[in-house]
């Protein structure tokens, strides 16, 4: 870090709130002085690195290339050794640790909600218990059927010769808010010649504990799910890893780095993140026939931070909208995060709230008819507020190729 502040004029919390400690540059400041003197993390420093969404804007600004997304998280796992947070927060994350990465818990929580709308106001007026008001606002009126797509098997090409084997992650909160996600994943491939895997044993990519700073079950979420892969690897071989939440993506891209110091899995995850492909990534590498029917449907593209910043996906998801008959507008700010950011919109929802309402407006503004992104996260944040259906990519890409017609989440 030269300290030239380009970072500044990207980082959302930065463009919200104004504070330098808010900035990246800031937070690096704070985080050399915390490890490099070897104490313990205190309030202040607390407060400024939890504001950190994560979204990595800055990574994508810095002219020096510092790697700050491992600077921050290096600092979550120290702040999480060394600083006793008050009762209420200790409380709140470990529930979201202990249910969120669990689809079945999650699935049991979400339908308990509706018990605890009722007292949403009340938990509001007490600061320490806003973020059980934000869960709850959250949580969708009606939780989807278990799909068939989540339980492991294979499912095999259709019509002409396979063309490619691949396995997809089935993952945590997205099977049980959206599974028609990685239906329409499966099907799309399906009809284009591609074996889908669907491996016995894996789970959440431990992005939601790692950002947390819960290394030790990031890690051993890692660990699960890198024996799973390796397995099917060598049992029948894959051409990709394919993940359908770009904010999973970043995480597994990353296995190789996490895992480095772990003699028995730095070479396996290595191979792993390697083979890691966002779904629209792998189908940019595949030679698609003419759509069987163009839309014509204006779309507002969202580019999830996970996604742009994260793993530098940018053009591919854009070129394969237009490529299937859509109009794609991008909307203003758009380096800007929305502020889902895993559970930032549980545990940071007043800056949470003010950077979805800044989204949203400029989505607005672009004339679409429908909101596509690639992340579970950015769905379920801009579809609390839009007024537009908000879809993801790849089911907007399902329905050009001749699936079904998407019904997308809304306010």
């Amino acid at each position: 870090c030269v300290h030239c502040g380009f970072c500044t004029a990207t980082c959302p919390t930065y463009v919200t709130l104004g504070n330098e400690l808010d900035s990246p540059r800031g937070r690096i400041y704070l985080i050399k002085d915390m490890l490099e003197g070897g104490r313990a993390a205190d309030k202040e420093i607390v407060t400024h690195i939890d504001r950190c969404l994560s979204c990595l804007a800055c990574m994508t600004t810095c002219p020096s290339g510092v790697h700050y997304m491992h600077l921050v998280d290096h600092a979550r796992a120290h702040i999480e050794k060394t600083y006793k947070r008050p009762l209420p927060d200790r409380l709140i994350r470990a529930v979201l640790a202990f249910v969120l990465p669990y689809p079945a818990r999650f699935r049991t929580a979400l339908k308990l909600a509706k018990l605890g709308r009722p007292f949403a106001g009340l938990f509001e007026k007490v600061a320490a218990l806003k973020p059980l008001t934000a869960m709850l606002k959250l949580a969708p009126a009606t939780v989807p059927a278990q799909s068939a797509t989540a339980k492991p098997g294979t499912h095999s090409a259709k019509g002409a010769a396979q063309r490619g084997r691949v396995a997809i992650l089935t993952g945590c909160a997205q099977p049980v808010l959206d599974p028609g996600i990685n239906e329409a994943t499966i099907s799309l491939l399906n009809r284009l010649g591609v074996e889908v895997v669907v491996p016995q044993g894996e789970g959440c990519c431990g992005a939601l504990v790692h950002h947390m700073g819960r290394e030790v079950e990031a890690l051993d979420f890692a660990r699960r799910n890198v024996d799973v892969w390796t397995r099917e690897i060598e049992a029948g071989g894959l051409d990709a890893i394919l993940i359908t939440a770009s904010g999973c993506g970043t995480t597994i891209k990353d296995y190789g780095y996490m895992l480095r110091l772990d003699p028995a899995y730095a070479q396996k995850a290595a191979r792993v993140s390697a083979l890691a492909k966002d779904v629209t990534e792998y189908l940019d590498t595949l030679d698609l026939p003419e759509p069987k029917q163009k839309p014509g449907t204006v779309v507002a593209y969202h580019s999830a931070c996970s996604m742009q910043h994260g793993q530098k996906i940018i053009r591919q998801p854009k070129a394969l909208l237009a490529k299937a008959g859509f109009v794609v507008k991008e909307p203003r700010e758009g380096h800007l995060c929305c502020g889902s950011a895993g559970t930032y919109n549980i545990m940071q929802p007043e800056i949470s709230a003010r950077l979805r309402d800044r989204k949203v407006k400029n989505i607005k503004a672009t004339g679409a008819a429908v909101v596509a992104t690639g992340n579970i996260g950015c769905i379920t944040q801009i579809a609390s507020a839009a007024e537009l259906p908000v879809v993801h990519t790849v089911k907007l890409l399902d329905w050009a190729y001749g699936g079904p017609k998407p019904a997308g989440r809304s306010q």
